[in-house]
């Protein structure tokens, strides 16, 4: 195996699509309190959960800073912001902090919410497993809307324009 497919290879999971129930997984946040997403989706009009690679890199950032400088906007319109990495709670603390992150970032090393959603991982040695980046906005308990990509600097703007079709 090449040094390339080594660093790439990927642990393929079956993302949950739009329609599909979310579920309701609990996870443990940066505080090291568990949350139960079921709980979140009851609460709020609509639920964001994203999953990003690693906390501090330069993608993660751009993705959690969009959703942050537009986090007013979004919590006017009922929606609860939650991150998921593989991170530990010590990292998830740190990368909160240092980007005054408004929302709840879940630590799942163990990969439990990262599972239930059927977020596709990859094993980077340097790093070990971690989560592709994707997106999904549920409503009702429902997902409506999914980015398999998870748009980066653009994450807000992705969300917002659903919501305007929404009518959210």
């Amino acid at each position: 195996m090449s040094l390339s497919s080594l660093l790439f290879a990927f642990a393929h999971g079956d993302p949950l699509k739009v329609g599909d129930a979310a579920p309701a997984v609990t996870g443990v946040t940066e505080t090291g309190a568990k949350l139960n997403l079921g709980d979140v989706y009851k609460q709020q009009t609509y639920t964001l959960v994203y999953f990003y690679p690693r906390a501090g890199t330069s993608g993660c950032t751009a993705q959690g800073c969009s959703l942050r400088d537009d986090y007013a906007v979004l919590t006017k319109k009922g929606v609860a912001v939650i991150g998921v990495s593989t991170d530990d709670t010590a990292a998830q603390t740190k990368f909160k902090a240092e980007q005054h992150f408004p929302f709840t970032l879940i630590a799942d090393p163990d990969k439990t919410v990262i599972n239930a959603f059927g977020v596709p991982t990859k094993r980077i040695p340097a790093l070990g497993e971690i989560a592709m980046r994707q997106a999904y906005l549920i409503k009702d308990g429902k997902i409506i809307y999914t980015d398999y990509k998870g748009t980066t600097s653009k994450q807000a703007d992705a969300i917002l324009a659903v919501l305007a079709e929404q009518k959210g």
